[in-house]
């Protein structure tokens, strides 16, 4: 039995499973399985994967229909032999000392999760970093500021993970973040590390560029988290869609799309919206200006 499952759900990432799988090779502990699932990919996905297979026998293909990373990574799960599950997606990198960092942590049998930091890159450019944690993640800091940012920064023991129930595979968009706040809120402990272990790929392909289907799994994110007593106020959801739509102005979603959602949630609460100045003023001027601005200088405008 390995110490670790990793798990990848993977759709037409021929630019990217590469660089992932040698993150996951460059690991400094080496006691792990990784379950790749091909979510019905058109390109060269699984030709990589199967190639990489054969190298190692740590990596095991999989092929799912097709219906989206929540049921792929649900159905991987019914499969693995670890003790610990490790998330990381097919865009996604480690930092070579993850699993050895994970390894000590959790032999401490009172932690259920694990998350740590994140730095945020478009192409080669860092343009961010996820919140500082705190020590123990609450229903309140995933809807406020969701330190944990991405599933490639999750790591779960297997029986933990079983208890939850795993994700909603009715859900496309925020599906981690209304699995997070089912997880948290039945009582999971799950702590935080104040060190940047995981690079994480801001894609033009990636599911947050829409963010009318953000929006609405935000908003059953939301349903779940009340039925813990934790509800979110407008002013905060405003903000989020400010933070949402400045990150999917910057790859390249929709102008119009954008502007709509932005001026909706500046009438709804210009406070939340502007909470950061600086911020709401320069995300709506990319929204007003999308469909006239060059792509770079978009970017510059709208870069952190």
């Amino acid at each position: 039995m390995p110490r670790f499952s990793v798990v990848i759900p993977c759709f037409n990432a021929e630019d990217t499973i590469g660089d992932t799988l040698d993150s996951l090779l460059a690991q400094t502990e080496g006691d792990w399985e990784a379950l790749i699932i091909d979510d019905g990919s058109t390109d060269d996905t699984r030709l990589i994967v199967a190639s990489m297979a054969g190298i190692d026998l740590r990596f095991r293909l999989m092929k799912n229909s097709g219906v989206g990373p929540s049921a792929a990574r649900n159905m991987a799960l019914a499969e693995a032999d670890g003790e610990i599950i490790a998330f990381l997606d097919a865009d996604d990198t480690w930092h070579p000392e993850k699993l050895e960092r994970l390894d000590a942590v959790f032999d401490d049998e009172e932690i259920d999760a694990c998350f740590a930091r994140v730095a945020m890159y478009q192409g080669k450019t860092r343009f961010g970093l996820s919140p500082e944690p705190e020590a123990k993640l609450t229903v309140d800091a995933l809807l406020s500021n969701d330190p944990v940012c991405t599933m490639s920064n999750v790591a779960i023991r297997l029986e933990s993970f079983l208890s939850s129930g795993g994700f909603n595979t009715e859900m496309v968009h925020n599906a981690n973040l209304e699995w997070m706040i089912r997880l948290v809120g039945d009582g999971a402990n799950v702590i935080g590390l104040d060190e940047v272990l995981v690079n994480y790929l801001s894609s033009a392909n990636g599911l947050s560029t829409d963010l009318e289907g953000m929006a609405a799994g935000r908003a059953l994110a939301l349903t779940s988290a009340a039925r813990y007593g934790v509800v979110s106020d407008a002013r905060a959801e405003a903000g989020y869609m400010r933070t949402l739509a400045g990150r999917a102005l910057r790859l390249g979603a929709p102008g119009l799309q954008t502007l709509r959602l932005g001026l909706y949630c500046c009438a709804a609460c210009p406070s939340g919206w502007f909470s950061n100045p600086f911020s709401g003023v320069r995300v709506l001027t990319g929204a007003l200006l999308a469909s006239v601005l060059p792509r770079s200088l978009r970017c510059a405008l709208l870069s952190r």
